[in-house]
């Protein structure tokens, strides 16, 4: 399990690109279509992105693992399920609440470690 990005959901993506990459000078790293870019932090490996698909959905860490499916196996208990594992490109996403109600994504990227 490796914490991979802090999720920042926006109403805004323009303006909070202004705000992280312009003013703050994190680096963008990759876009996936117009609503969802990933900016490095200086001084860490964790990266924040930005959504905007659902500007409502709560801010938390995005953890990545081998597999969605055995994580959410193993932990059906002690995690209350947000969002069961479901696909996204080039994996599956889940997402949780931990005891104190924070919110937890965790996702893999096994569709991507399938191709040859």
């Amino acid at each position: 399990m490796k914490l991979e990005f802090l999720f920042v959901p926006t109403t805004d993506l323009k303006a909070s690109l202004a705000l992280y990459r312009d003013s703050l000078g994190f680096t963008e790293m990759w876009r996936e279509g117009d609503t969802t870019v990933a900016l490095a932090l200086p001084g860490t490996e964790v990266q924040i992105m930005l959504d905007a698909n659902d500007p409502d959905a709560p801010v938390g860490p995005l953890f990545v693992v081998d597999s969605v499916q055995v994580f959410h196996a193993a932990r059906a208990e002690t995690l209350a399920v947000v969002e069961a594992p479901s696909e996204i490109p080039g994996g599956f996403l889940a997402t949780y609440r931990d005891p104190g109600g924070a919110t937890i994504y965790v996702m893999d990227q096994s569709a991507d470690q399938n191709v040859s």
